[in-house]
């Protein structure tokens, strides 16, 4: 079934918990998520992100993750993820998306509230929930590259500037900067957890961790238990994916070099390494708070 941003995370407010957010830009993430969140009991998030629309456009994905939502057991947001353009979101809106994210990070902040201001009116007159960034992990999360090359340039969400942000902006949930990054960590996350303590001192909306591939299952609790109520997911989950498809075909061409490999058979050894590694996850920012469903 689907439901609006705002209701999943109100569910992980009262239970002290993290909802997984999987960016799905295939119809084998799509499954694997919806069938980990079905076989775990946990709400999940079906997210699109606009710098993905080279994988798959939102024309083709978006309806099918609506689609499939809809006939889900489980409680199911499907989202909107780093919207750069408010025409984009609009078409997200009116295929029935119960979340979005205006991702104004890179803008100056001045012009951050004013476009959030904006998205605000443009979900509540289709009762979506809106979730804005304030802060900035370096780049723009788009597929490409990874943000562990401009850490540099990371700049950490500020608490009393945040609490002006969310009074300004009308948004739903808070996705703030902390130490996290995009992508492949080179190195030891180092995480500062005081500054989603004093966000949450001064205002009590659910907070988002993005780059949430590569933390560790204790800094994940530890975070959780500071205040994030959504967590996204993606690079670790389609490296584990592309892994899992090398070994398919390193496999075959074990046994017969000139051995054929079907796209079929890469797509069913992709869904099942993304449903067990999206099951693990769905589990373990359930931060030990029992089943929904």
């Amino acid at each position: 079934m689907i439901v609006n941003l705002r209701d999943i995370c109100a569910i992980a407010e009262q239970k002290n918990m993290a909802i997984a957010s999987f960016n799905v830009p295939s119809l084998e993430a799509t499954r694997a998520a919806l069938d980990a969140a079905e076989e775990t009991g946990y709400p999940v998030i079906l997210s699109h992100a606009e710098g993905h629309d080279a994988f798959t456009p939102l024309d083709a994905m978006g309806p099918t993750m609506v689609a499939l939502a809809e006939r889900s057991s489980a409680m199911v947001c499907v989202h909107l993820d780093h919207c750069e353009n408010l025409s984009y979101m609009r078409r997200a809106l009116e295929m029935g998306f119960t979340g979005a994210m205006y991702d104004g990070s890179m803008e100056p902040y001045e012009v951050n509230i004013e476009n959030s201001q904006r998205a605000a009116d443009m979900c509540a007159s289709f009762d979506c929930g809106l979730e804005c960034e304030l802060g900035s992990m370096g780049t723009r999360e788009n597929g490409v590259g990874h943000e562990n090359d401009h850490v540099s340039e990371a700049v950490y969400t500020d608490p009393e500037q945040a609490d002006e942000f969310i009074s300004e902006t009308g948004l739903d949930i808070l996705a703030c900067s902390f130490g996290t990054v995009h992508g492949i960590y080179k190195g030891e996350p180092h995480l500062n957890f005081d500054v989603l303590t004093e966000i949450r001192k001064r205002n009590n909306v659910p907070l988002v961790m993005h780059g949430g591939s590569g933390v560790s299952d204790d800094d994940y609790r530890k975070a959780i238990d500071a205040g994030i109520r959504k967590i996204n997911y993606y690079t670790y989950g389609v490296k584990y994916a592309g892994e899992a498809v090398q070994q398919v075909i390193a496999d075959f061409k074990s046994k017969n070099a000139e051995a054929n490999v079907y796209w079929h058979d890469m797509t069913m050894a992709a869904y099942q390494r993304l449903y067990e590694d999206f099951t693990s996850v769905i589990k373990v920012f359930a931060n030990g708070a029992d089943p929904v469903a």
